[in-house]
């Protein structure tokens, strides 16, 4: 691809075992590595494929709509992150 655009996404990293993972909820997308700058890496080669895929596919405008991005001015905003916290939930134990 020739033209880029840069956007700035909400993106979180954790550890799952010895990897790390690297998530957006703005796109549904995450990928992982061996530390957490590699896993950024992979996000980024991630994120460039999802879009080069959307838009060869003719699809770009419907799946970001609905993940919840808008479009202004001919321009595509993703959700806006309000906070990002760790919440306490209950939930059932297993027979």
């Amino acid at each position: 691809m020739d033209k880029m655009i840069s956007y700035g996404l909400p993106v979180t990293i954790f550890r799952e075992g010895d990897q790390f993972v690297a998530y957006s909820p703005a796109l549904d997308l995450s990928s992982s590595g061996l530390s957490e700058q590699e896993a950024k890496r992979m996000f980024s080669e991630a994120v460039e494929t999802f879009f080069e895929e959307l838009i060869d596919m003719g699809t770009r405008d419907s799946v970001l709509k609905d993940l919840g991005w808008t479009k202004t001015k001919g321009k595509f905003q993703p959700p806006e992150v309000i906070r990002q916290s760790v919440m306490n939930v209950m939930v059932p134990l297993a027979a």
